[in-house]
């Protein structure tokens, strides 16, 4: 009779500890993501800076890399420009990935900060 008790609770036990997994993975499943811009450029790039103020003034959330700081940051953009295509010759920073859409500062100024809203 305690060989079945125990493993009665051993079972329950087993059985809660998958339904609360469960629920917790549905849960964060179901949790929409805030997708943030990501700027890759340097703090010595007038057009990275000036980036940066336009996307503070105008309140869209994003995360700069510093490329001279940081070689993973200088890394990841590279993959991403790789992966999407785009040429690393003649490159002009900041390099924006926005919601997975990349895109460089090839462009008049202006219409490149138009890009990111």
């Amino acid at each position: 009779m305690k060989k079945s008790a125990c493993l009665l609770f051993l079972f329950m036990l087993f059985f809660n500890a998958n339904a609360l997994a469960q629920e917790n993975k549905t849960k964060d499943e179901t949790k929409p993501e805030k997708a943030v811009m990501i700027v890759y450029g340097s703090d010595e790039c007038h057009h990275c800076t000036d980036t940066k103020k336009y996307l503070k003034e105008n309140n869209i959330e994003f995360l700069f890399y510093d490329i001279d700081k940081s070689q993973e940051a200088l890394k990841e953009m590279l993959f991403k420009l790789k992966k999407a295509n785009v040429s690393s010759n003649n490159l002009s920073i900041p390099v924006i990935d926005k919601q997975g859409v990349i895109f460089t500062n090839n462009i008049p100024f202006e219409e490149f900060l138009k890009k990111l809203n």
